[in-house]
């Protein structure tokens, strides 16, 4: 059942394009969508400007939680998923990562490690610590949890 469930999830974030990043820092909490890519397994990945809220907030306090959905419309079932992990800063590029990460913006793939990471950005990565899946059509309103451990 657990390997069903973490295929149901990782159609999502194959499907998702946008993710809301919640993140806390001595202001408060605060939520910003970012474009996302998956790594074949459960680690979630973005790029940011290292000097935005979400990233200053990362760098002081790791834990992070989410939501990805690929319902959008009044008419469709909800399928989504909610999770809870650590963040963190990496360090250079990861060209398979941004590969990925402009066949889903629709651009052309990058040839070589640095070429789309601009002066004063980095790409982020989320650890699920655990994944709550929402997918109405199969399970109705019960959500199914995956325990991914951190």
């Amino acid at each position: 059942m657990a390997e069903d469930i973490k295929n149901l999830v990782v159609s999502i974030l194959e499907k998702g394009y946008l993710m809301t990043l919640a993140t806390s820092d001595e202001n408060g909490v605060w939520a910003s969508d970012v474009i996302f890519v998956h790594d074949g397994a459960l680690g979630i990945y973005w790029l940011s400007e290292t000097d935005t809220r979400h990233s200053k907030a990362i760098a002081r306090n790791p834990r992070v939680a989410g939501t990805i959905t690929t319902s959008n419309n009044k008419d469709e079932k909800n399928v989504g998923i909610q999770f809870e992990g650590n963040a963190e800063k990496i360090e250079g590029d990861i060209l398979e990562i941004a590969v990925k990460h402009r066949a889903k913006r629709g651009k052309q793939a990058p040839s070589r490690i640095g070429e789309i990471l601009d002066e004063g950005e980095s790409w982020y990565r989320i650890t699920p610590a655990k994944i709550e899946l929402i997918y109405e059509s199969l399970f109705g309103f019960d959500k199914r949890v995956l325990e991914v451990g951190n």
